[in-house]
């Protein structure tokens, strides 16, 4: 499905594009903090799109690269102004913190300028299902036996997105498009793959538990729509590597927006245009 078509226009956003309206909103792992968060893509993707509703489906500030030390350029503040500024709008908001940015866990159950701060969520789709909604740091194994190898991996995590960034800004010298060099390096490492399987399997397992129709979680940085028997499980991927947004059109479909390639579409006739 064509992203850009299958939307209903609200008003024009700067450039005269037109802000483009969903039911439902799924971000999360937009790792706020860090270096390696693509902030500036997130602002064009809220200055885009709108909701009735928005889930901040966790790790949303990455509060372990902020211990070591405070990284927080301006383009971070935009995203964070834009969500608020969301909520006072009308637009229901809610946040599920993951374990990134866990110490807001403390505040389940409140509300800050808007925004509802939930350990997880039922959703209910236009046509009647219901979604589980959770981070999901909960199903990692290596989270839940091994704290101190998450915090290993996030380290060596962390240096392939020092890479990526270093990737990508030779490719903007070139004018070529965003491409995340560790989405790729997941696919091809069958560890990787292997996790990532059981990982989806195992969310699944509790939806089905639950009695639910679907789930949705983030966490692994891996965006995906798949069904495990009558059980659909939604990953909306994250703002790092693959900037994706999960979202529910107005008549129930459901539908994951990879947002550097609606941007190379967007700029695509502005090339051709040049080049003539």
């Amino acid at each position: 499905m064509n992203a850009l078509s299958s939307l209903s226009p609200e008003r024009p956003v700067k450039d005269g594009r037109s802000r483009l309206h969903y039911r439902t909103i799924w971000i999360s792992d937009i790792h706020l903090g860090t270096k390696g968060c693509n902030a500036e893509m997130l602002v064009d993707f809220l200055d885009s799109v709108d909701s009735d509703t928005l889930y901040l489906v966790g790790d949303i500030v990455d509060g372990w690269q902020l211990k070591k030390r405070v990284y927080w350029p301006t383009a971070h503040n935009d995203v964070v102004w834009r969500i608020m500024k969301r909520a006072r709008r009308g637009t229901r908001v809610v946040y599920i913190p993951g374990n990134h940015d866990e110490i807001f866990r403390q505040f389940t159950g409140m509300s800050f300028g808007g925004v509802e701060i939930r350990r997880k969520m039922i959703h209910t789709t236009v046509d009647g299902r219901k979604l589980l909604v959770l981070h999901g740091d909960e199903f990692d194994a290596i989270m839940l036996a091994h704290r101190w190898l998450a915090f290993v991996g996030d380290a060596a995590y962390t240096a392939l997105m020092a890479l990526n960034r270093r990737v990508n800004q030779v490719r903007r010298w070139m004018g070529m498009p965003y491409w995340s060099l560790s989405r790729i390096a997941k696919h091809k490492v069958k560890n990787a793959v292997a996790f990532i399987t059981r990982f989806e399997e195992i969310v699944a397992h509790e939806a089905e538990r639950r009695h639910v129709d679907g789930v949705v979680c983030g966490h692994i940085h891996t965006a995906e729509i798949r069904q495990f028997g009558g059980v659909t499980y939604y990953n909306d991927g994250d703002w790092v590597e693959g900037c994706t947004a999960l979202v529910e059109h107005h008549d129930g479909t459901m539908e994951i927006l990879h947002w550097a390639d609606v941007m190379a579409e967007r700029s695509r006739p502005v090339a051709l245009e040049l080049a003539a």
